[in-house]
């Protein structure tokens, strides 16, 4: 399948294959049968061997290595669009050792820059002073994390896939003794690749790794311009870079992103950018480098680099891309239990949202911030007292969790974050925080392990967990000092979450760990808005749905609701009483769980009378009925703007269901009008039955856009919803 026919697929679906009729009626067919995204992958992960070459593929991508002087990666390719990623051949990593560079692997002499033939691979040269290659293995993918799930779960299935692991030595003799593996991990299904690599010191001294380039590809430019500088210029679509390295609150991958450096390349002389300044050299490295002393006998591990090739630049497929390989690398993600948030600790008044939860399908209580729980207090009582209320919910199949703050708070000078700058507490991402690596944090980290041992907590939600703060102590026994401080505080951060992933915990946090177990992070919203009159957060929540599902799955974001006032605003801004605000209260569960997204329903209980439990049961009811659609991928039909209808609609070829649709109205008088939906990745190609809510089911003929027109009525300030069959 070529670049083109991808490009005019969108053409279609965005409703203007008008002017494109014939190429429409016979492109598109040829394409549903083969898009991956619709889980028609053409073939399992494979190493195939050929002379002097190895090649990496699955049917979607192909990475292919040559065994000459050296190992050199040579051609790196979308089978889907036919694209080239590589112009050049470059070293396969680089690390910096006890102050010095040294590549691994890669060969040089290559005279033209902007691509590269395959004949001109026995003209290439090794050199000696990099590390060499020695040998190779295929082995099948294992998992980074021994996840047990202990929710609902929309994926238990951990990946599959090949790793293919070169082995490389030095000929230096200050190095003899250190291997280097790099690991190349291919995904079945997908069109992605993971790369790694590791260092084992089998010396007798230590080694210090400064810093670790552990991808560098030569990719062809996006645009050509005579002038301009690299932060001016597009960087290359076709590949999509996700490391396991990120951090700082931004809820999106991309700004949180740390190791993604995408650079210029003075020995590519023939480019057109006058200043050879063309963003066309990938290096992937956390930025503030390493840092560590490796004892002898240990194994350093590097960053994870996830590679995903993308085949347009249609802003939903992309998204859809990124969401598929989230659910295959981190199945945790699609866990995905109804909670709520309880702000109170109160034995008495925790039994009874227990009970409340218990009757109306609710799956979770969260014990919130400014409930009164501290799980850094291991004392008898404090364990016996939460341990009491554990038992209670499980008793009754609900689960319980709570909260701890870590990172915007300040314990004192002898245990906060030191400033580089200052040689003071101080310059943390939040002013003040401590350092995860000071003997309070050790401790920190330990006696949250005690209290969900002692206790059996479900839930964490780990607000401000380690964002990246840099610390200049060198008296704190978890790292030696500025420089492996970061890598040593992102380290021990990782490891509370696997550890807590092996046991079964459900972890919320507002960070980008997702790639190292946390499983919910924030869908993105200003939390003053809270205070906003109730018609307007309805609006603006709708918004914070649409506006943060494009990379995220709805499993991966919560919302929140909150039942009493919060960042103020009265009466006119809160759902308590909940009896006398049903409308606003049924439209909230209904925008969020016809999402697919958990949002915080933070409050004393859920329902305050008769009515009220009933309306919660049957919303919950409802969701459940729908959950496996309801938590399938969103396609974006219409954002919210307060002045039309607006809708989202879940899809997913593999379900009975293949779609449901959700729509609302924000005005006062009903909208009846004929909406179109666009059907291609539900996977149908011919027909849709399609039911109004529970009515009865149409049969409709999709167009050769795959685009079905229905015409819809949604009563005035309400929603209505559709299924696809």
């Amino acid at each position: 399948m070529k670049r083109i026919d991808i490009f005019f697929v969108f053409v279609l679906l965005t409703g203007l294959s008008q002017c494109f009729p014939a190429v429409a009626q016979y492109m598109v067919p040829a394409i549903t049968k083969s898009d991956w995204l619709l889980g028609k992958s053409p073939a399992a992960a494979r190493l195939e061997e050929n002379g002097k070459t190895l090649t990496l593929t699955n049917g979607l991508l192909s990475r292919s290595f040559y065994r000459g002087p050296n190992l050199v990666c040579f051609d790196y390719k979308n089978l889907t669009s036919g694209e080239q990623l590589l112009r050049a051949v470059k070293a396969e990593a680089r690390l910096v050792l006890n102050g010095k560079t040294y590549n691994v692997g890669g060969l040089y002499g290559q005279k033209e820059n902007a691509y590269f033939l395959p004949e001109w691979l026995d003209e290439l040269k090794g050199r000696e002073a990099d590390f060499q290659y020695v040998s190779h293995e295929l082995k099948d993918i294992q998992p980074n994390i021994e996840w047990k799930p202990g929710t609902w779960t929309g994926n238990k299935d951990q990946r599959s896939g090949k790793v293919l692991i070169f082995s490389y030595r030095s000929g230096l003799p200050e190095l003899k003794d250190i291997i280097v593996k790099v690991y190349y991990a291919i995904y079945d299904g997908l069109p992605l690749i993971a790369k790694r690599l590791s260092i084992e010191n089998g010396g007798s001294t230590h080694l210090k790794i400064d810093q670790v380039v552990n991808e560098i590809l030569a990719t062809p430019e996006e645009e050509s311009a005579v002038v301009g500088s690299p932060e001016e210029m597009a960087k290359p679509h076709g590949i999509y870079i996700e490391s396991n390295f990120a951090f700082n609150n931004a809820m999106r991958a991309d700004l949180s992103d740390q190791t993604t450096h995408w650079k210029t390349d003075s020995t590519y002389t023939s480019q057109v950018n006058y200043n050879y300044e063309t963003p066309c050299l990938l290096e992937v490295y956390p930025g503030r480098g390493i840092g560590i002393t490796l004892d002898p006998g240990e194994v350093f591990h590097s960053i994870r680099t996830y590679e995903l090739l993308l085949d347009s630049y249609d802003r939903e497929r992309n998204g859809l891309a990124r969401r598929k390989m989230y659910r295959t690398i981190a199945p945790w993600i699609t866990q995905n239990p109804i909670f709520m948030h309880l702000v109170s600790t109160e034995p008495a008044q925790v039994r009874a949202a227990v009970d409340q939860c218990a009757e109306t399908g609710y799956e979770g209580i969260i014990l919130s911030f400014g409930s009164g729980l501290n799980m850094e207090d291991t004392s008898a009582a404090n364990i016996q007292k939460y341990r009491d209320l554990a038992e209670y919910a499980h008793e009754r199949g609900v689960l319980l969790g709570g909260y701890s703050l870590f990172s915007s708070r300040s314990i004192g000078p002898e245990t906060d974050v030191i400033d580089p700058k200052t040689g003071k507490p101080g310059g943390a991402f939040f002013g003040n925080a401590p350092c995860l690596g000071s003997q309070w944090g050790l401790d920190y980290l330990e006696k949250l392990k005690y209290f969900f041992e002692e206790t059996g907590f479900d839930i964490f939600e780990n607000d401000g967990p380690y964002p990246g703060d840099v610390c200049a102590s060198a008296s704190h026994p978890g790292h030696q000092g500025l420089q492996d401080s970061q890598w040593k505080q992102m380290e021990l951060q990782k490891g509370l979450y696997h550890w807590l992933n092996e046991r079964g915990v459900y972890i919320n946090a507002p960070d980008w760990y997702f790639l190292d177990g946390t499983h919910k992070i924030a869908l993105g919203y200003r939390e003053v808005n809270f205070s906003l009159p109730r018609a307007q957060q309805i609006i603006l929540n709708r918004q914070n749905i649409y506006d943060g599902t494009w990379e995220k799955t709805p499993s991966m974001g919560w919302g929140f609701v909150p039942l009493t006032q919060y960042h103020g605003g009265g009466a006119a801004a809160t759902l308590e009483p909940l009896k006398e605000h049903l409308d606003a209260y049924e439209q909230l569960m209904m925008q969020y769980y016809g999402a697919g997204v958990q949002a915080c329903y933070r409050g004393p209980r859920l329902y305050d009378s008769e009515e009220t439990k009933q309306l919660v049961k049957e919303v919950v009811s409802w969701y459940k009925k729908y959950r496996d659609i309801l938590n399938a991928d969103i396609i974006h039909l219409r954002r919210p703007d307060g002045r039309d209808w607006d809708g989202i609609m879940h899809v997913d070829p593999n379900l009975a269901t293949k779609g449901l649709v959700m729509l609302y109205n924000p005005l006062d008088t009903e909208i009846s009008q004929t909406i179109h939906l666009p059907l291609y990745y539900t996977g149908l190609t011919k027909t849709a039955a399609v039911r109004v809510e529970e009515g009865p089911s149409r049969v409709y003929s999709l167009d050769r856009n795959y685009t079905v027109g229905i015409q819809v009525t949604i009563p005035g300030k309400g929603y209505t919803w559709l299924t696809v069959e």
